[in-house]
């Protein structure tokens, strides 16, 4: 599967963005897909995964009742809402797709490019 995310920006402190990252093929309903993002001069992090029919999701706890992740299977596609977002939430943000429901990197094997996200104060 390949995979496209899309939607970063600059916005201020408290305001919103939606991130999407779009999956090719027939397939994309067999992933679990996750969002991870990763900050200048820091390791990449887990921030929200969605099972594969959507009926699971999890969140890292920097970001959970702010963020909230959700596909449409029908467009190939897993959405990122960011609410009432920080300056620490200021990273490059990659969404990926796994065979499995997990938080860890390694688990995960396709990724796509990233999106910038840039939130000032």
């Amino acid at each position: 599967v390949q995979l496209q995310a899309s939607g970063g920006g600059q916005v201020q402190a408290g305001g919103s963005l939606r991130l999407s990252c779009a999956g090719s093929g027939r397939t994309f309903s067999s992933y679990t897909i996750g969002w991870f993002r990763q900050a200048p001069g820091k390791e990449r992090e887990f921030v929200a995964t969605i099972s594969r029919s959507g009926g699971s999701t999890y969140y890292a706890d920097s970001v959970e009742g702010r963020f909230t992740i959700s596909r449409d299977n029908a467009k190939n596609t897993v959405y990122l809402q960011m609410n009432s977002l920080k300056p620490e939430d200021t990273a490059v943000y990659y969404c990926a797709a796994s065979y499995v429901l997990g938080t860890r990197l390694h688990t995960y094997d396709y990724w796509g490019q990233g999106t910038l996200v840039t939130v000032s104060s």
